[in-house]
């Protein structure tokens, strides 16, 4: 059987892996993002054709074999866990919706942590490496085992099937470092002695220690840092393809994973600068809870209810407008209604933006997403520091489901949970019209006085059937 050319496969990760670079390019605008996600599928194609067609009929170079073809067995295991993984992928992506698309990527990390560990242990299994790749071996094993349990708790908690709160036991912090120092005493040990009882001892206690790691880093850290969650285990995804990659001396796998890694801890990175964290303070353990009011509870008046048609009537008469949307938008499904209010009042001769804070709603860019989704033009979606200055010459401020985002106590209260997290700074419009099921707390736990300002009322109800009800008076 004639194998493939070891310079062709070779070739085509070298293409794979630039098709990655343009896929990240093309994903760091609207306009480019199609285009992104297509070169990325075309990258991933590449790599997979030519990955199989070596692992099935073998690589050659200059008539000499480089590795053999895999036994028959072995290829009927590829086809199954394909078809399998193709399954999976294709169902889940076709009945997610957009508000569940955090929980999903968080759950699809947590498979390349597996994926990782297991990686790590067969090649463990196949023989003594030596030193250098018992290091590489025992590093990815136990970044693929700390991002599968992030990943699972971060899913749980996305998706609401466990409280939100971060989980704060008797000195956490010593906990995690603790755990850090022993990981490397045994890795100095592991890289002399991989073999044998000692090898097998190790292996099995720091991939425990790893799981155990990964459990308690996501459970310390609370709902209002959850999107620095996703793009940190994203990251951590990527060192553990990257390290998979070093074991099984695969390139690609090298590449890929590099690059998903930095662009992870980069994200990870501009979402702590977007909330005024440290990166390792989000780790150490982050702010947030279920609801329930976390901070001091403080007496802000009361606060003023408006409903749709006299929302309405304000927007009739504004000349500017700018809505806010977050994680509540997502929740009742409004994009589609709120398009439909912004084409509407454009279609009015009135000013239509939007802000977006960089946290807004459970992943990053996740308002975008959603406001791309129901074809609002990308010219009037703006950002938090792009569109800050202009609140003062607003006349209606539209806060859609957003709660943390649009908080006063950010700047006002420097006791308050997210003193000094950049925000919105809506209540310098003239109107502010908060969208609510009702008067809970956001992620972070706290109390917004922005709801009992006097330049602000509260429109109850779902987000979507009031926006519909805005239109229908108009």
């Amino acid at each position: 059987m004639i194998g493939v050319s070891y310079s062709l496969q070779q070739g085509s990760f070298i293409i794979a892996g630039l098709l990655f670079i343009l896929a990240l390019a093309g994903l760091s605008k609207h306009e480019t993002s199609k285009r992104g996600n297509i070169l990325g599928s075309l990258g991933m194609a590449l790599a997979l054709i030519f990955t199989i067609l070596a692992t099935v009929l073998g690589t050659e170079t200059a008539g000499v074999e480089v590795s053999q073809a895999a036994p028959s067995w072995a290829i009927i295991a590829i086809v199954v866990a394909m078809a399998l993984g193709a399954l999976i992928g294709i169902l889940r992506a076709l009945r997610v919706e957009m508000t569940g698309m955090p929980e999903l990527i968080a759950l699809f990390h947590s498979f390349v942590g597996l994926a990782a560990v297991l990686v790590g242990w067969v090649v463990f299994l196949e023989g003594a490496p030596d030193k250098l790749h018992a290091g590489e071996l025992f590093v990815g094993v136990f970044i693929g085992a700390v991002t599968f349990t992030g990943s699972i708790v971060a899913y749980l908690k996305l998706s609401g099937k466990i409280k939100s709160a971060p989980l704060m036991l008797p000195f956490h912090n010593w906990l995690n470092l603790g755990a850090l120092v022993v990981f490397v005493a045994m890795t100095v040990v592991f890289v002399f002695f991989p073999e044998g009882a000692a090898g097998w001892a190790l292996m099995i206690a720091m991939t425990v220690l790893a799981l155990l790691l990964g459990l308690h880093l996501v459970a310390s850290i609370g709902g209002g840092d959850m999107p620095v969650v996703v793009s940190m285990l994203n990251s951590y995804s990527g060192w553990a393809a990257a390290a998979a990659g070093f074991t099984l001396n695969n390139d690609l796998l090298i590449i890929t994973g590099a690059l998903v890694g930095s662009s992870g801890a980069y994200l990870s990175y501009i979402m702590c600068k977007a909330m005024n964290r440290n990166f390792i303070s989000v780790i150490a353990g982050g702010f947030g809870s279920d609801g329930a009011v976390v901070g001091e509870q403080k007496d802000y008046g009361t606060y003023r209810e408006i409903t749709a048609g006299e929302t309405a009537d304000l927007l009739k008469n504004s000349q500017s407008v700018i809505i806010t949307p977050g994680y509540g938008m997502a929740v009742a499904q409004a994009q589609g209604a709120v398009a439909d209010l912004t084409s509407k009042l454009r279609a009015g001769g009135t000013k239509v933006r939007f802000g977006i804070h960089p946290v807004a709603g459970r992943l990053p860019g996740h308002m975008n997403v959603l406001l791309a989704e129901a074809k609002v033009p990308y010219d009037i979606v703006l950002e938090m520091d792009e569109i800050n200055d202009d609140f003062d010459d607003t006349d209606v401020v539209l806060v859609i489901g957003a709660n943390d985002t649009v908080n006063p106590a950010a700047q006002e209260d420097p006791h308050s949970p997210i003193a000094g997290m950049p925000v919105l700074e809506v209540w310098k419009a003239a109107q502010v019209v908060v969208f609510k099921r009702s008067m809970a707390t956001g992620y972070a736990g706290v109390q917004n006085p922005l709801f009992f300002r006097e330049n602000s009322a509260m429109l109850f109800g779902d987000a979507r059937e009031r926006v519909e009800d805005i239109i229908r008076a108009l």
